[in-house]
């Protein structure tokens, strides 16, 4: 798999931006701050549709523009595919895949990635939820149909919390009239919640069992340290319950709702006193150590960047396995903060990746085993070539124009024989009125979720409540 073409329209900082690539390596060099980072990360937002640096798709638009175009022609096996994606602040995104109108989340799986920056440094040093977050990303990279059962257990996890701090005891603000939620009305959230729960603590149990032997030989690769690096999983579920999951039990689903059904019943009444649901994967932890010590709070700085880089390369190693060819690797300025040594030694890992982006500062930084296509970036600007080669060529005339408008981005590698642009999206128009079809069949389709939706209000004893997904692959 490798990505043959990247466009982009009004995306961060490019108002156009046609970038050809090619198998093998491919490195973008240009000092800090010029837009190299902002086009590993359209790559990363094709794969997964969202962003490695921020939460909201707002600050992905260039400032002054309403939407961003993002466009990759991804071949796999000999085949392409052409995956379109807008993204448009305080609406629903909308997506094609082949010039076919679809959800979002549908060409999920069509283009996959796994990206390293050092922002994933939280992945040992931040909170439980970074971990979390890394490991339902890559449940979704491995099997897309897991992004519909993530999104369900949220829904329904808001759903309950808002239930509880209804039902809580002297609850300010709730009106007279209004009726605290009965028992029976939180049984139903519960079902619900250990249902979808219960899918995918099976779901993470499953990945981390086949994660964890990969992680340890990726980080004594990297490191070539004495300490091993373990990955287990915490539970919050009961004692019994915690204690078959550290040894290594994988339960079915059916058996894990059941135990997450127990435990939530033990436990309503703390759940009632502090108006938030204490049971579930949402509170559950990725635990990483290296040797007997935990590795957050205890590792070097240098430990923690080889940990946090051995996740991703386990996380590399495990979707080549998965998916019988390679997944696109990219390494955002990574090398900057390894020494000689380690650099060797991750250049060795990777060199034979059937694709691999590299962004850096400093050329130099990056071995020569990683010697593949140079391109330089200034601010608006690709160019082939090395940023040494580009800076001997520059003259006075390729300075950049405060007051000049914006113009498209060099192309990359030679022209294009089926070049893509932006402008070959259609763009959003005003809404259709109520009942009109909400896109014509050529344009782009909107994903409902793809915007964060505020917290619902509790719903009456009787009120409907939205199916949970039952079904649960092998």
């Amino acid at each position: 798999m490798y990505l043959r073409h990247l466009s982009l329209g009004d995306f961060r900082s490019y108002p156009t931006a046609e970038v050809a690539l090619e198998p093998g390596v491919s490195t973008l060099v240009g000092l800090n701050g010029v837009g190299k980072t902002n086009l590993v990360e359209a790559v990363g937002y094709l794969a997964s549709l969202s962003s490695h640096r921020v939460a909201q798709d707002a600050p992905l638009v260039r400032h002054g523009a309403e939407r961003a175009i993002v466009r990759g022609a991804v071949v796999r096996d000999g085949r392409e595919s052409l995956v379109e994606l807008e993204i448009v602040p305080g609406r629903a995104n909308r997506a094609r895949l082949n010039r076919t109108a679809m959800r979002p989340r549908e060409v999920l799986g069509t283009l996959r990635t796994v990206l390293f920056a050092p922002e994933d440094l939280a992945l040992v040093k931040g909170d439980p939820s970074d971990r979390r977050r890394f490991l339902d990303g890559l449940l979704v990279s491995r099997q897309p149909r897991w992004a519909g059962v993530c999104s369900d257990y949220d829904k329904i996890l808001k759903q309950r919390n808002a239930l509880l701090r209804a039902a809580a005891p002297g609850r300010r603000g709730r009106r007279r009239s209004e009726p605290a939620p009965t028992p029976e009305t939180l049984d139903v959230w519960d079902d619900h919640l250990a249902l979808v729960g219960g899918q995918l603590l099976y779901a993470r149990l499953r990945l981390v069992r086949d994660l964890a032997p990969l992680l340890t030989e990726a980080y004594q690769q990297v490191s070539a340290a004495a300490h091993e690096a373990r990955l287990t999983y915490r539970s919050s579920l009961d004692e019994e319950s915690a204690a078959a999951i550290e040894a290594g039990e994988v339960f079915s689903p059916e058996e894990w709702r059941d135990r997450m059904l127990g435990t939530m019943r033990e436990r309503r009444g703390a759940e009632l006193d502090r108006g938030v649901s204490l049971v579930g994967p949402h509170r559950d932890e990725l635990v990483l150590s290296l040797g007997e010590l935990p590795a957050k709070g205890y590792a070097s700085h240098g430990e923690s960047w080889s940990f946090a880089l051995g996740l991703k390369l386990a996380a590399y190693h495990l979707l080549r396995h998965d998916l019988g060819d390679d997944p696109v690797l990219i390494l955002d300025d990574v090398f900057a903060e390894l020494d000689a040594r380690r650099r060797t030694r991750l250049a060795a890992l990777v060199a034979d990746g059937e694709q691999v982006l590299i962004t850096a500062a400093v050329e130099e930084d990056v071995p020569d085993a990683l010697r593949g296509v140079r391109f330089g970036v200034r601010p608006g600007h690709v160019d082939l070539g090395s940023s040494a080669e580009l800076a001997a060529g520059a003259t006075d005339d390729d300075a950049p124009d405060d007051d000049a408008p914006d113009e498209a981005v060099d192309h990359g590698r030679g022209d294009d024989p089926s070049p893509v642009t932006a402008e070959e999206i259609p763009l959003a128009g005003d809404d259709p009125a109520p009942g009109a079809a909400r896109v014509p069949a050529d344009d782009l389709v909107t994903e409902p979720e793809a915007q964060p939706q505020p917290e619902p209000e509790p719903q009456p004893e009787g009120a409907a409540v939205p199916p949970a997904r039952a079904e649960v692959a092998p």
